[in-house]
This record gives structure tokens, sequence and C-alpha cells, in this order.
């Protein structure tokens, strides 16, 4: 593999201009696609497969009039009056008047009050679902709001119409500073830190840009484009560093530049390849859990993160044809040559490491271990307007609904009655809702609704307690216990509520699973990487540290409230429920990024003769820096967006902040070396029926450096820097 990237390399270098004026055609035509073809992204969340999703789609067919979305209307009287007929009138008259509503039924004609008589609730019925509502009719809904406050009557539109997804495309560009000052602290250049900088946004913008054209035949959730933008631009610029730096080594050490782009593509560019291509299998395996959503999300980031890696293959090299010696330090491009080089902080650190290798990985195991465990205490579930923003309009209507009828109503269940004929399906809707009565935590159910040919009924359930909330899921389960007694019709139980029990569930039963698979991989491809046995199982055993300190801490702020308001969390809730089946994918992905970049130095200096303890120093002391600066890096990008005001994004780009922090300083950089120093040379041990069966992918380039060393090219044997 690295002969093949070094060629590349030394191609895309002599070409410069081709391979730029290449990608900026690309850029350019996905862009022009994009603006063409985009369509629009949804909130809506499906599960095949699952009872609730059965009926939602029975719905579809058999009684259309409910099939479209909904949204509910809560007016309230000031405190201590209560609402008159001629309050709410004008609410639903403007309700009704609405393009695309069905129907928007008044309070008073279908018992909607509250028993103070002080709330009331307006239910609203589109035609279209919910992905078909246009921005038009979300705006003449909210303007109900707005026009109908006065008098000390208050008006709160709410419900799944209302609930957009907040994305405030600022946010990443807080990351991208941050990045760049890294850069330029690292680098010494302002050449090399914007070159790094711009190479990576070049990458970001094709890939987002190609996920947009796509938007128009393919539906996507509202967090897909941002959880590939967040990812993309983190491993974009990360993989520029690596090469850049390399490239930066290799023309101090007086290697011509073509020379040194070729090297640095085939030996850094050869960790680039694998490291990308682990976080682009993990993202493609979400595949397997069989979720859509989550395989469009898993997919969408996998083809990001894809077009980072031959963005800094290619483009990079091309670029860096223009800088000359401009893209080192001040002080070197005056002397023409190396200065002297003192050892940083890396070898000083390591040598640390190494001499308390035991007291520090007790310590670090058992921090790690703390952080842990509030995980046992983990509770997932689809967000809902309960942890939104407490100054929007959904939250203030989620709010009122609870404080006016109770936290069940914001949690309604559906149970859907079917059978061959009118007269069974009335017995069987009957028979139903008495069972359903019966069960502990139900609040109250409504008279059974009846399609035009009487053949399905609707049956409104609703429960003593929210939609998130752990009661809620215990009373779905009973009350589908219940209803296994219904005879002579098909019975099932759905709903906003009962689709995210039944999405939490599944994806809850998938992430054990997912977790073998991911770390059986990353044993696997460490395996082939570093010719070893202990060595991955090392490097997994601290993954899934990273992974459960991670979680611990995100339950602790998200779920548990503990330091919620430092990142803007106004109600502590459930965690997402695909927060941890991705977060576990792609931190899996960028901690192999980080153990191939300081494992592969130790593993190269062993081979040529140093110590087990020495190389370890080496290792830590030649990476420590570039590691450190691209942890840094990721952990800006990911965090700019907690700044934005979705629960969803906020949580993801925390989570991933923190993982990355605790992978690269905790595990990598203290745990990893710790470890491999106590092993010894034993780290290295491989059986020779396993060593003999395994191929040898090259990804440190061993191979290219003795064809190099046996046969020097022309322009590879002249010293100096520049080209």
């Amino acid at each position: 593999m690295a002969s093949l990237l070094y060629r590349l390399g030394r191609w895309c270098f002599g070409r410069r201009g081709l391979v730029v004026a290449i990608w900026l055609l690309v850029l350019g035509l996905l862009g022009g696609a994009a603006a063409a073809f985009s369509g629009a992204t949804t909130g809506e969340f499906r599960m095949p497969g699952t009872e609730s999703q059965r009926a939602m789609d029975a719905l579809r067919d058999r009684f259309p009039q409910s099939g479209g979305a909904t949204g509910t209307i809560v007016v309230a009287a000031p405190q201590g009056a209560k609402l008159s007929p001629a309050d709410v009138a004008p609410v639903v008259k403007k309700a009704a008047a609405i393009p695309g509503v069905a129907a928007a039924l008044d309070p008073f004609q279908v018992g909607a009050l509250s028993r103070d008589g002080r709330y009331a609730l307006v239910t609203v019925q589109f035609v279209d679902e919910l992905p078909d509502i246009t921005d038009a009719q979300r705006a003449a809904y909210r303007d109900i709001a707005r026009d109908a406050q006065g008098g000390g009557t208050r008006v709160e539109v709410g419900g799944e119409v209302v609930r957009e997804f907040h994305f405030d495309g600022a946010t990443e560009s807080i990351g991208v500073v941050v990045a760049a000052l890294v850069l330029i602290i690292t680098f010494g250049s302002l050449v090399a830190a914007g070159m790094t900088l711009v190479n990576a946004l070049v990458g970001v913008g094709v890939g987002m840009a190609g996920l947009y054209a796509l938007t128009g035949v393919v539906e996507l959730n509202d967090a897909t484009p941002v959880l590939a933008l967040m990812l993309g631009l983190a491993v974009g610029i990360d993989y520029s560093l690596f090469i850049t730096s390399r490239y930066r080594q290799y023309l101090l050490e007086g290697v011509p530049a073509r020379e040194a782009a070729g090297r640095a593509i085939g030996t850094a560019g050869s960790a680039v390849v694998f490291a990308g291509a682990t976080v682009v299998i993990a993202l493609a395996g979400l595949s397997v859990v069989g979720v859509p959503f989550l395989t469009a999300m898993g997919l969408a980031a996998a083809a990001t993160v894809a077009v980072a890696v031959l963005v800094a293959l290619t483009l990079l090299p091309a670029v860096l044809a223009w800088t000359g010696t401009k893209i080192l330090p001040r002080r070197h491009r005056a002397a023409g040559t190396a200065a002297p080089v003192k050892e940083g902080f890396g070898y000083r650190w390591g040598r640390l490491i190494t001499r308390l290798r035991v007291p520090v990985l007790l310590a670090g195991v058992l921090a790690l271990g703390a952080l842990a465990l509030p995980v046992t205490g983990m509770h997932l579930a689809l967000p809902d307007a309960g942890t939104a923003a407490e100054d929007s309009s959904e939250r203030k209507a989620y709010d009122m609904i609870s404080e006016g009828f109770g936290p069940g109503f914001n949690g309604r269940l559906v149970t859907v009655v079917s059978a061959g004929d009118a007269g069974t399906t009335r017995a069987a809707a009957q028979q139903a809702g008495a069972l359903i009565g019966g069960v502990r935590g139900v609040a109250a159910v409504a008279p059974p609704q009846f399609n035009q040919s009487g053949t399905t009924a609707l049956v409104a359930v609703i429960p003593t307690t929210g939609p998130t909330d752990a009661a809620t899921e215990d009373t779905v389960h009973a009350i589908r216990a219940k209803l296994t007694g219904v005879r002579g019709a098909e019975v099932s139980l759905t709903g906003t509520t009962a689709v995210g029990i039944d999405i939490s569930a599944k994806l809850a039963d998938a992430l054990p699973v997912y977790l073998i698979i991911v770390v059986g991989l990353s044993v696997l491809l460490l395996m082939l990487v570093f010719r070893s046995l202990l060595v991955p199982l090392k490097a997994a055993a601290g993954f899934l540290l990273t992974v459960g300190s991670t979680f611990g801490v995100t339950v602790a702020v998200f779920q548990d409230g503990r330091l919620a308001n430092l990142v803007g969390v106004d109600t502590p809730g459930p965690l997402v429920s695909f927060l941890p089946i991705i977060l576990i994918g792609i931190l899996f992905g960028l901690a192999m990024d980080y153990e191939v970049f300081l494992v592969s130095k130790m593993r190269e200096d062993y081979v040529h003769g140093d110590t087990a303890r020495q190389a370890t120093i080496n290792g830590l002391g030649e990476n420590a820096r570039v590691v450190t600066a691209a942890a840094l890096i990721m952990i800006s990008v990911f965090a700019g967006f907690v700044f934005t005001s979705d629960p969803i994004i906020k949580s993801i780009g925390f989570a991933l902040a923190v993982g990355v922090f605790i992978d690269a300083f905790v595990v990598r950089m203290t745990l990893v070396p710790a470890v491999m120093s106590l092993l010894g040379r034993a780290a290295w041990w491989l059986p020779r029926p396993l060593d003999r069966a395994l191929p040898d992918l090259d990804i440190e380039g061993e191979r290219l450096r003795h064809h190099l060393d046996a046969t020097p090219s022309e322009e590879g044997s002249r010293a100096g820097v520049g080209r």
C-alpha cells in the first residue's frame, strides 16, 4: 500500500494544476447539483417491522383521515378564570383556514377542556404527512399563536407540525477558528495552517454538496447532514495535519519537495487510509442494525469521511507543490536546513509514564471506571418537546399541556383495531377499551372512532406519565400484554410515544451486538497492522474504557443534570436513542487513528533495535505533538456543535468531544505507553501460524523505505530544502 500511495503522492505533486482543477470541477458540479436537486430533510423517525410502525402504515391505508400530520394548539385563560367558546372560536377558525388542514376540532364540542375550565386543546389534523408539510403551512400554523394573544388569554402551538430542526450554521465556525489557532501554533506557519484548513474545507464542501444533492431522491433525517458535517470537518483537518506534518519532517531532513510529498503520502497517508477505513467501516456497519434512518446517517457520514481521505491523498500533495519552503517555520526557511531538535514534552511524558507505569495504569483504569458508573442508569428515548429550549413555542405548549391536563396528554397512545366486518371491529374495540382501562398507568381511554367502512377503529389512550418517562414504557408493555386477550381482530398500539419506545428498544438490543462487531473488527485490523496479538487486545480494552466513561459523563450531564447549565441543557432527560450506537461507531475509528500514529513509531523503533521501553518513549515523543494538535482540533470542532439549541446535535457534539478527549489524552497517551512498557517484548508476539496467515499491508511503509534505500532516485539523492 505504501509504495502505491508513494507513487500517487509524487504524481499529484507533479501535476498540481490538473489535480486542483479536477477537484474544483467536482466541487462546482456537486454544488450545482445540490442547488438544483436538494430536497427537505425530515424530523420523522420510522422503524419498519415494529408493532407501532405496522399500525402507523395500516392507518394510512385504512384510516386515511387520521394519517396526516397533527398539531395541538393550547389555549389558556388567566389565572383563576375559565375559557368561554368565544375565547377559543377565533383560534379554531384560523387553524381550519390553513391550506391543507382537514379539520380543527373545537374543544367545547369534543370535550378537550381541563377540569377547571382554564385550558383547552385544539387538535389540528392536516391532510399531508409530516414530511410533506410545507414551510408556508408551518408559518401559518405558528402565526396563530402570535395573532391570538391578547386579553389575558395565552395561546401556544405545539405538536409534530411545529417541531422543527434547529441548527445554527454559525456553530461550526467556532470549531474552525479554534482549529486554525491550533494549526498555527503547531506548524508555526500561516501558510501551513491555512493550506491544511482549506484542503479540509474543500473535502467537506464536496461531501456535503453530494449529500444535499441526494436529498431530492433520498429521505434523510434532519440530523444526518449535521453529523456528516461534524465528522467530515474534524477528520478532514486531522488527516491533512498528519500528512503535512510528515511532509515538513522530510523537508527538514533535506529531502526534495516532490520526494518528500511522495514519502509523506506513502507513510502518513497509509495510516490515514487505515484510519479512514476504520471510520467508514464502523459507520457503514450501522446498516446491520436494520434501522433505515440510522443506516442513512451512517452511510452519509461514511461517504463524507471517504471524501476527506481522497482529498488528503490527492489534493493535499498538489497544494503542497505551490507552498515551497513557506510551509516551514521562518527560522528553518532562513537556515535552509533543520535546526537542532530538542526533546519536547512528549519524551519527558513518556519517561514519566514508563517509570510510573503500574500506579498510572491503576489510577487511569479506576478513574475511567468511576466515570462510567452513571451508565448503569442510562435511559434511551427519542427526543420530545419536553427537552426543547424553554423559550420555544413547542416547549411552552408542552408545559401548558402538562400543567392543565397532566404529562400523559403529551404522550398520547393510539390503539388500532381492525377486523373483516364492522360488527366484529366494534365489539373488539369495546373489549380493547375495557382491557386498557384496567391497566395501571392509564389515565383515560377515549371512545373508539371508526373509519367510513367501520372495519378499523382508533382508541385513544392517555397515560399518567410523560412520553419519555420510564413508567410510560412499562405502561405500553402492559397494554400490549392485555391486548393479546382481544379475539377476532388485529389489535396494535401505536402513536409517536409508542414509536419512540419501539425504536429505543430495538437500538438498545442492537447495541451489544454492534459493540462486539466493532471490538472484533478493531482486534483484526490492528493485528494486520502491527503483527501482534496483545497490542490489538490492549487497544480494544482501551476503546471499551473510552466508550464506557464517555457514556457515563454524557448520562451524568444530559440525563442526570449534573453541570447541565454549562452546556445549555434546560431540562435533563433521556439520551436520544441512537446516540450510543453512533458514538461507538465514530469513536472506534478515531481511537484507531491515534493508536496507529502512536504505536507504529513504537514498533518501528523496536524492530530497528531499541528496547521495548525506549521504543515506547520514542513513539510518544515523536508523535505527542501531532496527536495533541489533532485531538484538540477534533475536540474544538465537536464542542462547537454543543452551542446549537437542538438537543440531538448538542448531545452528539458533547459526547464526541468528551470521547476524543478521554481517548487521546487518557487512554492513548497515558494508558497505552504504560501498558506497552509493562508488556515489553511480549507486546510484539504473534503466533507463527497466524503470522503466516495474515497479509502484510505495510501500513508503516517499511517495504517502501527498503526500496528507497536500495534504489535512491536522482531527485531523492539531492540535498537541500525546496523543490
